[in-house]
């Protein structure tokens, strides 16, 4: 903020994307450096064109790896990108507004715009607004004693833990939350990180073996810890699941049904890898402050379960990053649509780890933590569920050999390509269709075709039915090995088969989507081969 009342927007060198997000910015009439006057009094009008330009700016500048990828197409548009994005660039505009200055017109010019961005954060389309329906039959006793545990050690919370139907437990809003309210508070004291391990006896044993990091000394502590009568957690370790029910833990049949998918083998590999540190850990624990009926690969096997689907990279006054579990906050239930985006940071002031809402939560809602922008075969292997709704980080990838070509630009070129659910996309039109434009410009490089100017393209159609071409056969191959839906009686189906099912009919409606919009594509081109346009 200037003297003058100026916002100066700046888009960060340093930024990984810069090159792209520069070149949306200019296709949007916007420099990597903005100013905005604020000075004096603006008519409603004024402010609106304001944090126009604002919300252009930042949706730019909060976009992630996947939206720049996929966003080129729309670089141009002045709608959303995604549900995180949009969030992710009203919190940006407000953290920009100063809270106080000297002159009262500028006071109201930015309590103006202030209630403006927070207007437009509960208007925000997709957001779930419903009311969690609770399981009654379910009596939540040992969450509602671990809550008590954490309000006798210093947590605040605003939510209270219920069984939700369709989600199991979650946390619900006990009173209206508005954006910026603090709907958990857990201090440094109630969170579970690897001091608790420097301050025990396996600390001098553990310090000895070569290349152990502090993530798996906290491991190694949670699996004895758990059984400690006196430990102070207790009422923490009684909440959790004999079984949590990842992808991890599946079993054959559900392992055969994901047969033709990708996840099958990030399954395997990710098991058989914890199998592998396993067999190499356990030989230097031989000391009996490690107890073997402790030590089992079954027992690993659960807290590697707990730390991958509980777990949170927590940083602390010092700078360091630890991976943490954190009481009563892991009741908190991801959604692509979640109300807590902003947490992870110890507050200095207070010792503690706040969790605010980006978006209102009434009383009655589920409130929603974001884990991350994770794909669904992520959060089926280290978390066990499958999100709701249409999840746009649900990508497939694609290997292909680079091409080695000085002329390249290589600040816009890619090294990996993916494409996802081309509903998803708002432009189908002919040189589009639905698919992501880095894809088919690296394509359209591979038949030869140097330059992509609309020009260029309309002047080698044949190369853009190569292209299509090359797409479809790709995946129709995928479709088949996918195969056709089975039918296995689902309603009487053990859980990880039903959720490998679901999760194969998401990667068939995805790759059915990608051949639709290449038939389509084909038929548009093949149209204008014969009828070119004047």
């Amino acid at each position: 903020m200037s003297e003058t009342g100026d916002l100066c927007l700046e888009l960060p060198k340093d930024d990984p994307f810069y090159h792209h997000k520069k070149k949306f910015l200019s296709c949007n009439g916007l420099g990597a450096k903005e100013t905005l006057n604020l000075s004096g009094s603006l008519s409603q009008q004024l402010l609106n064109a304001a944090l126009e330009k604002l919300l252009q700016f930042g949706r730019i500048v909060n976009l992630d790896k996947v939206e720049v990828y996929f966003g080129e197409d729309d670089c141009t548009s002045a709608g959303i990108y995604s549900f995180r994005n949009e969030i992710s660039a009203l919190s940006w505009i407000l953290s920009l507004i100063p809270v106080s200055c000297k002159m009262q017109t500028q006071v109201d010019t930015f309590e103006a715009l202030r209630a403006a961005v927070k207007s437009r954060i509960s208007e925000v389309v997709g957001a779930e607004k419903e009311k969690a329906r609770v399981v009654d039959s379910y009596r939540c006793e040992k969450e509602s004693r671990l809550v008590e545990w954490g309000q006798d050690n210093g947590v605040k919370t605003k939510l209270q833990i219920s069984q939700i139907d369709g989600y199991g437990r979650g946390a619900i809003a006990s009173e209206d939350l508005k954006f910026g309210d603090v709907a958990l508070e857990i201090p440094i004291s109630s969170i579970i990180s690897e001091e608790y391990v420097y301050n025990s006896d396996m600390y001098p044993i553990l310090e000895k073996i070569d290349g152990i990091t502090s993530e798996t000394m906290v491991l190694l502590w949670t699996m004895r810890e758990k059984h400690n009568l006196d430990s102070k957690f207790k009422p923490y370790f009684d909440t959790l699941q004999e079984n949590f029910c990842t992808g991890l833990s599946f079993g054959v049949n559900a392992i055969m049904e994901l047969d033709g998918t990708l996840l099958l083998d990030e399954i395997m590999q990710a098991k058989e890898l914890l199998r592998d540190r396993y067999d190499e850990l356990i030989p230097l624990l031989s000391n009996p402050v490690f107890p073997p009926e402790l030590y089992t690969w079954e027992n690993y096997l659960w807290a590697c379960e707990l730390y991958y689907s509980n777990s949170m990279q927590i940083k602390f006054p010092d700078g360091k990053l630890k991976t943490c579990l954190i009481p009563v906050a892991g009741f908190l239930n991801h959604s692509i649509y979640p109300h807590i985006v902003k947490y992870g940071k110890v507050c200095v002031e207070t010792s503690s780890l706040k969790f605010p809402v980006s978006r209102p939560c009434n009383k009655g809602e589920q409130c929603f933590l974001s884990y991350g922008n994770y794909s669904s075969s992520h959060l089926l292997t280290f978390y066990g569920f499958l999100p709701k709704g249409d999840n746009p980080y649900d990508v497939i990838p694609l290997d292909f050999d680079v091409i080695d070509d000085e002329d390249i630009e290589t600040e816009f070129s890619w090294t990996t390509h993916m494409l996802r659910g081309t509903w998803l996309s708002s432009n189908h039109n002919i040189f589009h269709y639905g698919l992501p434009t880095p894809l088919l410009n690296y394509l359209r490089k591979a038949q030869g075709l140097d330059h992509h100017s609309e020009t260029d393209l309309w002047e080698n159609l044949e190369v853009e039915m190569g292209v299509l071409e090359n797409i479809q056969s790709t995946f129709d191959d995928m479709m088949q090995n996918l195969g056709d839906a089975d039918s296995i009686d689902r309603e009487n189906a053990d859980w990880d088969v039903k959720i490998a099912m679901e999760f194969k009919e998401r990667q068939r409606k995805i790759v059915s989507s990608i051949l639709d919009s290449c038939s389509a594509g084909i038929k548009l081109v093949q149209e204008f081969i014969i009828n070119p346009p004047v």
